[in-house]
């Protein structure tokens, strides 16, 4: 017989499943509480509560792990390039050296923009934030890919997730040359995909872009290290707005929307922001300690703490681990990060930090390494939204799959006035 969970209220009693996952929590299946009970659970910020049932992405925040599709998230950083963790989020199982180039060769066939698309680009200011950019024209491709809108049609599904992942970089290195007065530098497809975006990004028509292959080595591990987390605010967005029947471009317009956030896709520029003004105020790192510590006192200290993790952040080991080669190859010191170091080791012997088990995140050194690229702050959410696309894609496929897809609708806590008596406007 399976377990059960009892609720009593008042002199009813009532029985609901509990489910057990692969691995993680146990969970309390409340489907028909309502239907049963008249009562609804309120769960402010979905703490406590599981959206949905999902193959993807596991997480253990207090032993520090992250799996995709049961793969430590430290190999496949170390052994993959971006494009197989895509594969395996998207489609279960790491590719063969068949499939693999399938993808890669169906990802080249669409790097390109229609000519009507980048007429878009000349109509943004130039100090639009190339978030709004990459939000605005990636639900343009419901305009310009009109074979790739029906989610339920197999075909134009895997039409439209080729599409985005070819495209994405593009509209994003199209938005910087249009912030900074360049021309637009157009895919070569030979290249790899990370070296294509960062050709795409600072190669000019006048000189030969020499690319430095532990940039496009950082960048590959960066977009790895985001490809997936789980049920995030723009991965539950994704999820919901597409659990409407929309096509999976207007879904992932509505995710690049939520990642924008500082507290979320955002908080890596907030980070580097940060540090910045620790810098130039002198590096009195005992000041933000003692306001952190301040319970009257707003401030929390960027970079430290997460929803999940109650240890330290697998992916912020593995990006410090990149930051310290990059620093050795530069060959000068960067006060940026030796800041940030002394802040980490600060924060970690404070007891406030420990007793809370603060630990720096993956936003915490990320943007030290965009940085050492030559990436602009303003573009710093945008390549995560690059490396987040294969999880969004994932996510939505794995909603379309579903044998019996319904449309999320959450419902409420009404705490409004009661029915009122209307008064003419006369008599108001």
């Amino acid at each position: 017989m399976s377990e059960t969970a009892k609720l009593i209220l008042g002199e009813k009693e009532y029985e609901f499943p509990i489910l057990t996952g692969t691995e993680g929590n146990q969970v309390i299946d409340i489907a028909r509480l309502f239907n049963q009970t008249g009562y609804i659970t309120l769960d402010r910020g979905f703490a406590n509560t599981g959206g949905a049932e999902s193959e993807i992405t596991y997480m253990d925040g207090d032993r520090g792990i992250l799996r995709y599709r049961g793969y430590l998230i430290e190999e496949l950083a170390e052994q993959c390039d971006f494009l197989e963790v895509a594969y395996l989020l998207i489609y279960g199982n790491l590719p063969n050296t068949e499939e693999l180039e399938a993808f890669r060769n169906n990802i080249r066939r669409h790097t390109l923009l229609h000519g009507g698309m980048q007429t878009l680009f000349s109509g943004f200011p130039p100090n639009a934030h190339p978030m709004a950019i990459l939000a605005a024209v990636v639900e343009s491709l419901a305009i310009y890919c009109p074979d790739a809108l029906d989610p339920r049609d197999p075909q134009q599904a895997e039409l439209a997730i080729d599409h985005l992942l070819a495209k994405m970089p593009t509209i994003a290195a199209f938005s910087y040359k249009q912030s900074i007065g360049q021309p637009f530098i157009y895919p070569q497809n030979e290249l790899s995909y990370c070296q294509n975006f960062l050709h795409m990004m600072f190669a000019v028509p006048s000189e030969r872009y020499q690319m430095d292959p532990d940039f496009v080595a950082a960048l590959n591990l960066l977009f790895i290290l985001y490809a997936d987390h789980g049920q995030t605010c723009s991965t539950a967005t994704v999820r919901m707005v597409g659990s409407s029947g929309v096509n999976l471009f207007s879904a992932i317009a509505a995710g690049i929307c939520a990642f924008w956030g500082d507290l979320h896709g955002g908080a890596n520029e907030a980070c580097i922001n940060f540090l910045e003004q620790l810098l130039a105020e002198g590096g009195d790192i005992g000041k933000y300690i003692n306001r952190a510590e301040d319970p009257d006192d707003p401030f929390r200290l960027p970079g430290f703490g997460h929803r999940i993790y109650k240890t330290y952040d697998p992916r912020a080991t593995i990006i410090k681990e990149v930051c310290h080669r990059l620093m050795e190859k530069q060959k000068r010191p960067d006060p940026l990060f030796e800041l940030a170091l002394e802040l980490e080791e600060a924060a970690l012997k404070n007891p406030f930090f420990i007793e809370r088990r603060l630990y720096p995140n993956v936003d915490f050194y990320s943007g030290i390494i965009y940085r050492i690229i030559g990436i602009p702050k303003p573009m710093f959410t945008v390549q995560l939204a690059i490396g987040r696309l294969p999880g969004w894609i994932a996510h939505w496929k794995e909603l379309q799959q579903m044998p019996r897809l319904r449309i999320q609708r959450p419902r409420q806590l009404y705490t409004g006035p009661p029915q009122r008596k209307f008064v003419p406007l006369r008599e108001r």
